[in-house]
């Protein structure tokens, strides 16, 4: 069952307990696809009049903020052994790699680090512990993480939610035949895309190689 489909089948109390508490959990440094359940609880909400997008926005942005909080607080007192254990626990996200170019990004951009990092699924999971673990003065990280979360999760969820409004009402106006022309159009277009770029391959796997010049006869 794929995540709409589960939601669309909770409670909208339930749906904003699930949202608030996924993105929470994967912004305090569990790796969660938080952006996954938010995009799909605000399309739910463009279709059923039972999800409020404005409370869904509240909830995940307070998700967001109160999850980053907690693992600031925890990478804090952790320290670098907590990035060790986080890199034993989950090698695919917190490995050696994934943890240098997290601390990369915030040595060089600070608490901009924090903010834009809600935007990027890896530092979005980084951001809290490691902003901790590498002593960023509070205050700076609750102003960078309450913005980042405010316009990330409710940006998030208005876009979606006006994009989910829009193609409903477009599909409930188009005909079918219309869909299958439309369709038609993109699986064509897609094709002689994909054609067009064999053929440039073909190209030049057979193209012929260079020819090295020849050596300059030494004058006698």
């Amino acid at each position: 069952m794929h995540v709409q489909e589960w939601l669309d089948t909770v409670p909208a109390a339930a749906v904003y307990a699930v949202v608030g508490l996924v993105i929470g959990l994967e912004s305090l440094g569990i790796p969660l696809p938080g952006e996954i359940v938010l995009v799909s609880a605000a399309l739910l909400s463009s279709q059923s009049g039972d999800v409020n997008p404005f409370v869904l926005g509240a909830c995940a942005s307070a998700g967001a903020v109160i999850g980053d909080s907690i693992g600031y607080a925890i990478g804090r007192r952790g320290g670098r052994p907590l990035l060790g254990w986080l890199g034993r626990k989950f090698p695919k996200h917190f490995g050696e790699g994934h943890i240098a170019t997290a601390e990369r990004s915030f040595q060089k951009w600070g608490m901009w680090a924090v903010f834009f990092g809600r935007f990027v699924a890896l530092l979005r999971i980084f951001a809290g512990p490691l902003a901790g673990v590498l002593r960023m003065p509070y205050w700076k990280f609750l102003i960078a993480n309450l913005l980042g979360g405010v316009v990330w999760a409710g940006g998030t969820t208005a876009v979606i939610y006006y994009v989910g409004v829009v193609a409903e009402d477009w599909l409930k106006r188009f005909s079918w035949l219309g869909l299958v022309v439309a369709v038609g159009i993109g699986a064509g277009s897609l094709l002689v895309v994909r054609r067009r770029a064999s053929k440039a391959s073909a190209n030049r796997e057979t193209a012929p190689e260079n020819v090295e010049p020849e050596p300059a006869v030494a004058a006698e």
